[in-house]
């Protein structure tokens, strides 16, 4: 009977144990699940600062600060008087052929061309100097008359009833005739002087001695004396230039970017740019817009405007048609509250924030100004120093040590955790 007692006992304690364990694995495990099933919120202050606006467009550098050496000559090099990274002037000689048969033909045409176009130069220099000549005599004969007693009064002053005979309008349309054709041989004067320049400067092209263009440094030269030039021309025959070498300013390069149909209205000349190549990922640059072409071109339907930016400074490390990445600012406000732009929501035209206030989350009303992709202006809603929410983390079903789930996105300057 004693030991029916002592075991009855000891199944109650073992029972009382078993269920004390139990209730402990359930208290532990709902204590945790609800630590792990607390809501967290990503924030940031609401801090007064400047606002910079800006948009993105792509391209490439420009041309604008170098020229071709060209010619249309032909044979081979005799000499090169000058080397890379050399600086000249407008007319220093470069280099100098011995012209192959085709060279000298080309050579001989020109100087032709340039010996008639000189002769029709003076030709028009002697018909203008006879016109003139004309002129003054035609417009003496009518000063003449239109001063005589029959066409003047005493005072001077014209007798309007005798200036409509026949008489003084010859004279006076013969004086008007010569001077119609003086003027029009000034242009033919000016229209010779033309075609004589160029005339010569093809001649240059097809001379033995290669020029330089204009003032700078040299780059991009390879010849040497054996070097052979042959001569080129395009399909229909007409003889072409060949590049030899280039010539580069000191002018800061340009640069030319595509702006789109929403971006256009925002940009004005003269703003604020910083530019990166991809070339030289290591070095940042700045400048401003110069230039924007309004008209624009369309291509596959869709519509590009061009704009140029100048340096502020010279980078003889920037070579033409290097790809550019250009931010062009379009407006700067100081002093202004700044929250981030992820954390502003907008529907039916209403934008809000949600802001904590005592541990509490709040969704508030505010009036918007300007925005950046990052950043964006507060007028009025919210003060400085409220926390404003960026993001909340939700908890999920996931096991113990997953990671919470953010529902919507932004970027937080601390995190606020509240017990659901």
């Amino acid at each position: 009977m004693i030991k029916t007692i002592k075991n009855f006992v000891a199944n109650k304690v073992l029972v009382a144990a078993v269920v004390v364990l139990i209730g402990g694995f359930f208290g532990y495990r709902h204590f945790f699940q609800n630590k792990n099933h607390q809501t967290q919120y990503q924030t940031t202050t609401v801090e007064k600062g400047t606002l910079v606006v800006s948009i993105t467009a792509s391209g490439q550098v420009s041309s604008a600060n170098n020229t071709s050496i060209t010619t249309q000559a032909s044979g081979v090099v005799k000499n090169v008087y000058v080397q890379n990274g050399q600086v000249v002037k407008t007319g220093d000689k470069i280099a100098e052929l011995e012209l192959d048969l085709d060279g000298r033909q080309r050579n001989s045409q020109a100087w032709s061309n340039y010996q008639s176009a000189k002769n029709n130069l003076e030709s028009a220099k002697i018909t203008i100097y006879t016109l003139q000549s004309d002129m003054f005599s035609k417009w003496d004969t009518f000063k003449t008359l239109a001063e005589s007693g029959k066409y003047e009064n005493s005072d001077k002053t014209p007798r309007e009833d005798m200036r409509t005979l026949p008489e003084f309008y010859i004279a006076k349309d013969n004086w008007l005739a010569t001077e119609a054709k003086y003027k029009n041989q000034e242009n033919v004067v000016a229209q010779a002087q033309t075609a004589l320049n160029s005339a010569w400067l093809t001649y240059q092209q097809t001379s033995a001695t290669i020029y330089a263009p204009i003032s700078g440094t040299v780059t991009g030269l390879s010849l040497q004396p054996g070097t052979v030039l042959l001569a080129q021309s395009n399909n229909s025959g007409t003889a072409t230039s060949q590049k030899i070498a280039s010539i580069k300013t000191n002018a800061p390069p340009q640069i030319t970017v595509s702006l789109t149909e929403m971006d256009i209205p925002k940009v004005k000349i003269g703003n604020k740019v910083t530019l990166t190549l991809d070339a030289l990922p290591d070095k940042s640059y700045t400048g401003k817009v110069i230039s924007i072409d309004t008209i624009g071109s369309i291509s596959s339907g869709v519509t590009t405007y061009p704009a140029v930016i100048g340096l502020d400074t010279e980078a003889p490390e920037i070579l033409p048609n290097m790809s550019v990445q250009a931010n062009i600012i379009t407006e700067v406000k100081d002093n202004v509250l700044l929250v981030p732009t992820a954390a502003v929501q907008t529907q039916n035209n209403q934008a809000t924030v949600r802001i904590l206030k005592n541990g509490k989350l709040e969704i508030v009303k505010v009036e918007i100004g300007l925005s950046s992709s990052s950043q964006t202006e507060i007028i009025s809603g919210v003060n400085e120093g409220d926390l404003v929410v960026t993001g909340i983390i939700t908890p999920n079903n996931s096991p113990a040590g997953s990671q919470g789930r953010s529902v919507f996105g932004g970027i937080g300057g601390g995190a606020f955790r509240m017990g659901r």
